[in-house]
């Protein structure tokens, strides 16, 4: 599952494809027409359409991919997709699964197994970040597609003043914080009772060395939450001192991606972390004439902070990966189909007309790649050291357990906190407490 390389995969072998899918058509008896596989896919700009209908073509015959979409949450798209998986819905042949859900359905038996060859062929070439993510108990169960990460970006002037080089070598949280307080500004970070909140919690967590469900495998009333520790008090200290001293803004404990985004736009802004989707976005409003080319100008991208001085920094990891349903009466061709969709060139152009960056390290190379996003390297090396939110078939109940003791950021205390979710989330998951 390991084997990485900048090298392109050898295409599929669509004739062996077809063969399958004239096998399958016989047996039938008397269908006319290629197998349709049916993939649900998350809300985006049209990309995964547009990839579908290549790969109609690029099968010759062999199948039809019809899209189907899902709900523009993530949590609404998992409550679809796992009532009709309980079902056994063979309607499902492929679906865009967010990370955080693939421990459940691979534990609930939703997952068609993926066949030895293909996972040796999906896993060569992709971020590391993007392998964890597509993983269960140490198999790949999903095919990792577009992967996500956030970055530090910051306001080259608000730097200089505060005497903070992020281009020169990671920053620490600390760093941020000081800066920050010594130029009168505000960072940008996610602080609302929602899952980027789970997704901070968890990359401080990860950049002190820990993790926050020791083993995410075990039954719910045997899962141990391993937040009561050094790394989960560093990083309680680090959202209390945000939050405690104001340095999020006064909208911190309602502040999303989106409104962490208008902050750091403004004339307060300093210091963000956030997904590689902000980049259009300032192109694309300076274009519009909303906002100033002086502030894309002043715009600067780095690793994301370190949560201890010395140690690397783990961003968070997102993105969607393709699963192909248990239930699916084409299997096989749902398999050869994920195996085009995230063909690196498919990737590569995916990123350039939605935003999504690439789960393949070659995608990144291409000329087109480097023009649209001239900070692709900086994100292909930040999924490299990503860390996935906690994988563990519960895990909403962990998610929501976080988000409830956690929040607002300027409750949070080092010494108690850590622990009193600890506490709750192991009731939660015993059936002792509700969320």
């Amino acid at each position: 599952m390991g084997r990485r390389g900048g090298g392109r995969r050898r295409p599929v072998a669509w004739a062996g494809v077809a063969a399958l899918a004239g096998g399958l058509l016989a047996a039938c008896g008397g269908e006319s027409g290629p197998p349709v596989v049916t993939w649900y896919t998350n809300p985006d700009a049209g990309g995964q359409e547009r990839i579908a209908q290549a790969c109609t073509e690029a099968a010759e015959g062999a199948y039809v991919i019809e899209t189907a979409g899902l709900p523009r949450e993530a949590s609404s798209q998992r409550d679809q997709l796992a009532r009709r998986l309980a079902a056994r819905d063979d309607s499902i042949d492929l679906m865009s699964l967010d990370p955080p859900f693939i421990p459940e359905f691979a534990n609930a038996g939703f997952l068609a197994p993926m066949p030895p060859e293909v996972a040796e062929r999906v896993s060569e070439g992709v971020v590391e970040g993007a392998l964890q993510g597509a993983s269960w108990e140490g198999e790949l169960v999903t095919v990792p597609f577009w992967a996500n990460t956030q970055l530090l970006w910051y306001r080259t002037s608000v730097a200089e003043e505060a005497g903070v080089d992020p281009s020169a070598g990671p920053v620490t949280w600390d760093q941020l914080i000081e800066a920050a307080e010594a130029t009168g500004t505000w960072l940008g970070v996610q602080g609302t009772r929602a899952e980027s909140l789970t997704v901070w919690i968890t990359a401080l967590v990860a950049g002190a060395g820990g993790r926050i469900i020791e083993d995410p495998a075990a039954p719910a009333d045997e899962v141990r939450i391993a937040l009561d520790t050094d790394a989960g008090r560093e990083a309680a200290r680090i959202i209390s001192e945000i939050g405690r001293r104001g340095l999020g803004g006064p909208g911190l404990p309602t502040a999303d991606e989106n409104a962490t985004f208008s902050i750091f736009q403004g004339d307060r802004g300093s210091f963000m972390v956030n997904w590689p989707f902000v980049w259009p976005a300032m192109q694309s409003a300076v274009e519009a004439g909303q906002l100033d080319g002086a502030v894309l100008d002043d715009v600067g991208w780095a690793m994301y902070p370190a949560t201890v001085e010395g140690q690397d920094a783990r961003p968070p990891y997102g993105g969607i990966n393709l699963a192909v349903g248990a239930f699916s009466d084409h299997v096989d061709l749902a398999y050869a189909a994920a195996e085009c969709i995230v063909d690196p060139a498919n990737q590569a152009e995916y990123f350039i007309s939605d935003g999504n960056p690439p789960s393949s390290t070659a995608a990144y190379d291409d000329p087109a790649v480097q023009e649209a996003f001239p900070m692709a390297d900086l994100i292909r090396e930040s999924l490299e050291q990503a860390a996935p939110r906690p994988q563990t078939p519960y895990y909403n109940e962990v998610s929501g357990g976080l988000q409830q003791t956690w929040h607002p950021p300027s409750s949070v205390d080092p010494d108690r906190t850590p622990r009193r979710a600890g506490d709750f989330i192991t009731a939660v998951l015993r059936g002792e407490q509700l969320l």
